[in-house]
């Protein structure tokens, strides 16, 4: 599927509701694209209505609201979506408009899709209304909608064995791009080579150079003070003086009148690294390579929405070779491996501190019971007297020992770095959360991945053991 776009409509300046509203839906359910109307399904609307029932919509909500708003008023919004030549029949388009339309609105706002088939590619326009079903509130466009549409066409798709977009950028790509055009010379670009051509014969002035130009086939016209040029093929004239600097008349007339140096554009070469294998070509290869029984099987076991999920989440972080997968996988394992052991060494501290702490305090405490038991020469009637001093005592000078404790720290001092290791914990264990969702998205992606690229293993498998059970 190519790239998707959400388009809000207003109503705009010297335009009625009706009419806005009316050009749109009469653009998009023109019979002459739409099979005579064959390919447009609504949804909570008559389709051939759509206009009118969008407008009092409208009007139900205002007198339910008391909301208005001017002519910056969001009245519908458009998506169009367009599918690889050859890929789809215009039915399953219109199936997965649909789909897309209900699934994005939740099913709470009416609308209408309209396949269009006059063109080499099939697109479908969906328009469904701004206000809810219920009449109490309006569709929201929200921040990162036009992410939001993508992923949601991108899932549909894996879902339904169709290619996506890989990697797209940002403000999105011409349909012409992603099917893969060359970049050709702009209009601009060609009149600047033209010009720089025409100046190489050294005309003695303006004039000559504008009848050089002429000469060559480029149309030559004049509006007001402003010099138009125009190449053969070219629909569209360009104003002289937007070809940028050095190409306006007046800084042509400086060049010709030896004021002014001409230097011609170079055209910037981009080294273009050598192509390689794409993770999510790859992926929607092996998905689309062959949907027999071995497919079928596969399918059941493995769960398409999934995979979806997964290709989505390869795209939006530029994870589209496998090497690169791996390599932040393993990294991400490490760092939460790393975190969790820092957490672990601070827990492990924290408890000797506690467990010292508690030592110190029993010691301190008993200190004058066990001195006079030890001047009672450790009397048996004493220790009878003092057991439980005496035994605490013991205890904290066999944990001093056991703990390789020489001198004793002060108890304020345990305190103290027991704060600071508890904060210390807390910060690393928020670091720890998040490291542990990234490792987690990484390994679910790779492990997916891997199972789908050992998918054609997995079927011959299952071949030969059909084959032994005849």
């Amino acid at each position: 599927m190519a790239t998707t776009r959400i388009m809000p409509l207003h109503v705009g300046k010297g335009r009625t509701e009706s009419r806005a509203i009316s050009d749109i839906i009469d653009y998009v359910a023109n019979p002459k694209k739409t099979d005579n109307g064959r390919l447009i399904t609504g949804y909570a609307c008559d389709s051939r209505t759509a206009d009118a029932e969008f407008l009092l919509a409208k009007r139900q909500y205002i007198a339910t609201t008391g909301r208005v708003r001017g002519a910056d008023d969001v009245i519908a919004y458009h998506v169009r979506q367009s599918f690889r030549p050859g890929e789809i029949t215009p039915e399953e388009a219109n199936r997965l408009g649909v789909e897309f339309a209900k699934r994005f609105t939740k099913g709470n706002h009416a609308f209408v899709v309209c396949t269009h088939i006059d063109k080499s590619h099939i697109h479908n326009h969906i328009i469904w209304s701004s206000v809810s079903l219920e009449y109490d509130r309006k569709f929201r466009n929200f921040w990162g909608s036009t992410k939001a549409v993508r992923r949601l066409s991108d899932t549909i798709c894996i879902e339904n064995g169709l290619s996506i977009v890989e990697n797209p950028k940002p403000h999105g790509k011409s349909y012409n791009k992603w099917l893969g055009d060359q970049a050709k010379p702009s209009h601009r670009e060609l009149l600047r080579v033209a010009i720089d051509n025409a100046l190489s014969q050294s005309p003695a002035d303006f004039e000559a150079l504008l009848k050089l130009l002429q000469e060559s086939g480029c149309e030559v016209s004049k509006r007001g003070k402003s010099y138009r040029l125009k190449l053969p093929g070219w629909e569209k004239a360009a104003r002289m003086d937007s070809l940028g600097e050095g190409y306006g008349s007046e800084d042509l007339q400086a060049v010709l009148s030896g004021k002014k140096a001409h230097t011609p554009r170079k055209k910037v070469v981009v080294q273009v690294e050598p192509p390689k294998v794409n993770l999510l070509v790859d992926i929607q290869a092996k998905l689309q390579a062959g949907k027999g029984a071995g497919y079928a099987r596969w399918a059941k076991v493995f769960n398409l929405k999934q995979m979806a999920q997964t290709m989505n989440y390869l795209s939006e972080n530029n994870l589209l070779e496998y090497a690169v997968l791996e390599e932040k996988a393993a990294a991400a394992t490490a760092h939460h491996n790393e975190l969790s052991a820092q957490i672990k060494a601070a827990e492990k501290r924290m408890a000797e501190i506690a467990v010292l702490r508690t030592h110190i305090v029993n010691y301190a405490k008993t200190r004058e019971v066990y001195v006079a038991y030890r001047k009672a020469g450790y009397s048996k009637k004493f220790r009878e007297e003092h057991e439980e001093e005496i035994l605490l005592h013991q205890a904290a000078k066999n944990a001093f020992d056991e703990m390789g404790v020489k001198k004793l720290p002060k108890v304020k001092e345990l305190q103290t770095e027991y704060a600071k290791l508890l904060e210390e914990k807390k910060k690393t264990y928020a670091e720890y959360r998040r490291s542990r969702e990234e490792m987690r998205e990484l390994l679910t992606a790779k492990a997916n991945v891997d199972r789908v690229l050992k998918m054609e293993v997995e079927q011959d498998v299952e071949k030969e053991k059909d084959h032994g059970q005849r």
